[in-house]
């Protein structure tokens, strides 16, 4: 064999084997990448892959998840409930100006078909809270939230202090409306209101009379000397009656002690 026979031969050679050695790498960086081994049984059907039985959901993230651990880890979708669309035919008449209504706040929230031109927020359709409900319009809790219909209600936040409970905000209108069915009248209702404004007052008149009647009492028996009263007998003289407070008093007529007291 010539010296360029040879060089050729080397060549060729060196060329088989350079391409085997890539073949090689190919074959060995895809056994390393690949998720399963020769021995594995793997059928895919869709997203599920199964491997020697176990059955494998495919997230599409990147990873494999066991068909018990994906049912897990599956959280139910949920849609707002919406409203179904009024139709046409079907929309209510504004109360005030007798149009249909197009778009209401008021109707949305309450149930009250006053559409958002009419709205008075200030006046005729402003919000009162709970407390508000039952003080002024003497109702109790099952009336505004027991009787058919129960009113409905918005709840905030209250302003005055961020940890107290939520404020009740009930639309005023609907408030006396569901008065004038618990009292029968307007009539009805002042006239409870003012019995029982006149019942408060009377109850408070009656405690500070009785602080006052206290406190004259302690001043006077404080004045009185219980070193002389040891050495004196008093003598005293006829009862008169105090109508501003409904007591009785009498004044000994040797030292001048006057002494005030209540009858049964």
């Amino acid at each position: 064999m010539s010296g360029e026979e040879a060089t050729q031969t080397t060549q060729l050679t060196q060329t088989t084997q350079s391409k085997q050695n890539r073949q090689g790498g190919f074959s060995q960086k895809d056994s390393r990448y690949h998720p399963y081994s020769k021995c594995d049984i793997v059928t895919i059907d869709k997203s599920v892959i199964t491997v020697n039985g176990t059955k494998y959901k495919d997230t599409g993230g990147g990873f494999l998840l066991e068909e018990e651990e994906a049912k897990n880890t599956e959280v139910p979708l949920s849609l707002p409930e919406e409203k179904a669309p009024i139709l046409k035919e079907d929309c209510p008449t504004c109360k005030i100006c007798k149009k249909t209504i197009s778009k209401s706040w008021l109707l949305d929230t309450f149930d009250y078909e006053v559409c958002d031109e009419c709205k008075d927020p200030e006046d005729a359709h402003r919000l009162i809270t709970k407390t508000e409900a039952l003080k002024e319009y003497l109702l109790r809790d099952y009336d505004l939230d027991k009787r058919d219909p129960p009113l409905k209600c918005i709840k905030r936040k209250n302003p005055h202090n961020s940890r107290w409970g939520e404020m009740k905000l009930y639309l005023q209108i609907q408030v006396e409306e569901r008065a004038l069915e618990v009292w029968g009248t307007k009539e009805k209702l002042e006239e409870e209101l003012e019995k029982r404004e006149e019942k408060r007052v009377l109850a408070k008149g009656k405690k500070y009379h009785k602080q006052m009647k206290e406190l004259r009492m302690s001043v006077r028996s404080s004045l009185y000397n219980k070193t002389s009263a040891a050495s004196h007998t008093h003598q005293f003289g006829s009862e008169v009656y105090n109508e501003d407070d409904d007591t009785y008093a009498h004044t000994c007529t040797t030292c001048g002690y006057e002494e005030t007291f209540e009858k049964m």
